[in-house]
C-alpha cells in the first residue's frame, strides 16, 4: 500500500532518448506526407519546373489579383415640395434603380458608365505613363484614333505571326428600333478585324465579312442580325473558319452562319446558315481544344438551355452528336476556356441589353455534365459584382506564359447608341476553392474557383508582352 501513492521517478537519459527518437522520426514522416499531399493536389504529377512556373506566375499576377473596391453611390434626387403637397402626402415617387439609370440615355450619371471621349484610351491619345494600361469602360481607340468596332467578338492568336487578331461586330451606324416593341439594333455593316502585337495597340484591318446591302434574301442583308463572330484556324485545311449568330429582325431564324478565308484578315467567304442539330441557336461561341477538335456552344429552346456538340474535321458543320447542358438555367453569352484538363465557362443571364450576374461553370468533359460554381466577379462592390461590372461576357483569352491567368473580355452595351458600346477587359485567374456545391451530389467540386478581378486601371505583366 505504501507504493500506491508514490510519485513516479524521473526517467533516465537513455529512456528519454529512446522515446524521443521514434517521435521525431514519425513527425518528419508526417511532414513529408503532408507536403507530398499538398503538392499532388496543387501541382499534379509535374516536375520541379512546374512548381517553379506556378510560383513565378503568381509573382507576375500578384498585382492583378488584388481586390480593388469601388465607391459607387447614386443619391436620390432632391425635389422641393410645397407645404400643401406635404400635407396631402401623395404616394412617394419611385426612384430609378441603378440598372434603369444605366439604360437611361438622359441619366445625369451616364458619365459613370460611359466616360466621354476626353478620357479615351489608345496609342494616339495616351501619355507616357498611360501606355499599355487598360481602362475598362472607357472609349478605346485604334492606331488611327478611331473607336474600335469589334463588339461581341473574340481573339485568335497566330503564333507564326506573333500577332493577335480581334474579330467583332462593326456597329458604326445609327441605332434604331424596327418597331415599337423591338430591341435596339444597327443595320448589318459587317465583321471588323483588328491586329495587335501587345493586346493594347490595335490596327484596323478593315471589314473582313461585309453585310449585303441589296439582296434581301441573303443572310447578311442589312436588315437581318449578325452577332458574336468567332474565328478558329483549321490546321488540316489551313483555313480560317468563322462562326456567327445569324437571325432575322424578329429573331425567329435562330441559326448559325459559317464563313471561310485563306488569311486571318480576309476577305471571308460566306457559305451558309443552319440550325445546328435541328435546334434554334442564338448566342453562341466556338471552342478549339488542345487536340484540334472543335465544338459549337449555343443558347437554345428559348434561351432556357445551352447545347454543345463537336464540329466536323473541316470545322464547316456540326456532327450528329449533341448534349443539352444547364437545362432550365436560362444562360447565354457563353465564353469557354480550359485549364489543367478542366473546362470552364462564363455565362450571362437573359435580360436583353440590361446587365446581370455572371456565373462560372466547370466540367471534366467538354460534353458535360457541367456544374455551376458561382459568381466569378471579385472586387468593385455588390452592384458591380451582380451586374458583371455592367457588362456581358464574350470571350476568355489565355495569357501566354502565365498558367492559370486569362483576360475576361466583355461588352458594356449602350442600347441608346450601340456604336458607343464599350469594352470591359479584366484579369481572370483560376485557383482557390469554388463558391457553390455541385448541383447533383451536394459536395464541393474538386476544381478551382474562377475569379474576375475588378480594376479601374491595370496592365499586363511584362513577361506577357515580351513572350508575345
Amino acid at each position: 500500500m505504501g507504493n500506491k501513492y508514490r510519485k513516479p521517478s524521473a526517467l533516465h537519459g537513455d529512456a528519454v532518448s529512446k522515446c524521443t527518437l521514434p517521435i521525431v522520426v514519425w513527425c518528419l514522416v508526417g511532414c513529408v506526407l503532408i507536403v507530398h499531399f499538398y503538392t499532388s493536389i496543387f501541382y499534379g504529377d509535374g516536375e520541379e519546373g512546374d512548381v517553379r512556373v506556378r510560383l513565378n506566375s503568381h509573382l507576375l499576377t500578384r498585382d492583378l489579383e488584388k481586390i480593388e473596391e469601388e465607391s459607387f453611390f447614386i443619391p436620390p434626387p432632391r425635389v422641393k415640395r410645397s407645404p400643401r403637397a406635404v400635407k396631402r402626402k401623395p404616394k412617394p415617387k419611385r426612384h430609378l434603380s441603378i440598372i434603369e439609370e444605366f439604360l437611361d440615355e438622359n441619366s445625369q450619371f451616364r458619365h459613370l458608365f460611359f466616360p466621354d471621349i476626353r478620357t479615351a484610351v489608345g496609342p494616339m491619345n495616351n501619355t507616357e505613363n498611360d501606355e499599355l494600361n487598360f481602362y475598362p469602360g472607357r472609349m478605346w481607340l485604334d492606331t488611327h484614333g478611331e473607336p474600335i468596332q469589334a463588339h461581341g467578338g473574340g481573339i485568335l492568336y497566330i503564333d507564326r505571326f506573333k500577332t493577335y487578331y480581334w474579330y467583332g461586330e462593326n456597329k458604326d451606324g445609327p441605332t434604331y428600333h424596327a418597331h415599337q416593341r423591338a430591341s435596339a439594333r444597327v443595320d448589318i455593316i459587317g465583321i471588323s478585324c483588328y491586329s495587335s502585337k501587345d493586346l493594347w495597340t490595335w490596327k484596323n484591318e478593315g471589314i473582313v465579312l461585309a453585310g449585303e446591302q441589296t439582296n434581301i434574301t441573303h443572310d447578311l442583308y442589312k436588315l437581318n442580325v449578325l452577332e458574336r463572330p468567332k474565328v478558329i484556324y483549321n490546321d488540316k485545311t489551313e483555313k480560317y473558319i468563322m462562326w456567327m449568330h445569324i437571325d432575322d429582325a424578329n429573331y425567329t431564324k435562330a441559326s448559325v452562319g459559317i464563313a471561310v478565308s485563306k488569311t486571318p484578315v480576309g476577305p471571308f467567304e460566306y457559305l451558309y446558315s443552319k440550325q445546328p442539330h435541328g435546334f434554334e441557336s442564338r448566342d453562341m461561341t466556338i471552342f478549339k481544344d488542345d487536340n484540334g477538335s472543335a465544338y459549337v456552344i449555343y443558347s437554345s429552346e428559348g434561351n432556357s438551355e445551352l447545347h454543345i456538340g463537336p464540329l466536323t474535321d473541316d470545322y464547316l458543320d456540326v456532327t450528329h452528336e449533341v448534349r443539352r447542358i444547364l437545362v432550365g438555367n436560362r444562360r447565354e453569352a457563353p465564353a469557354l476556356f480550359k485549364y489543367q484538363g478542366t473546362y470552364y465557362m462564363i455565362t450571362s443571364g437573359c435580360s436583353g441589353w440590361a446587365p446581370n450576374e455572371a456565373l462560372a461553370h466547370a466540367a471534366e468533359s467538354i460534353m458535360g455534365p457541367w456544374e455551376t460554381i458561382g459568381n466569378p466577379c471579385t472586387g468593385g462592390n455588390r452592384i458591380f459584382r451582380h451586374t458583371t461590372f455592367f457588362a456581358q461576357s464574350t470571350y476568355v483569352l489565355p495569357l501566354p506564359g502565365i498558367p492559370g491567368s486569362f483576360i475576361f473580355m466583355a461588352d458594356r452595351w449602350n442600347p441608346a447608341d450601340l456604336k458607343d458600346s464599350r469594352y470591359v477587359w479584366l484579369p481572370l485567374t483560376v485557383g482557390g476553392a469554388a463558391d457553390e456545391p455541385l448541383e447533383y451530389d451536394f459536395r464541393f467540386p474538386l476544381w478551382s474557383r474562377v475569379s474576375i478581378y475588378w480594376h479601374r486601371k491595370w496592365k499586363l505583366p511584362n513577361a506577357v508582352l515580351v513572350d508575345s
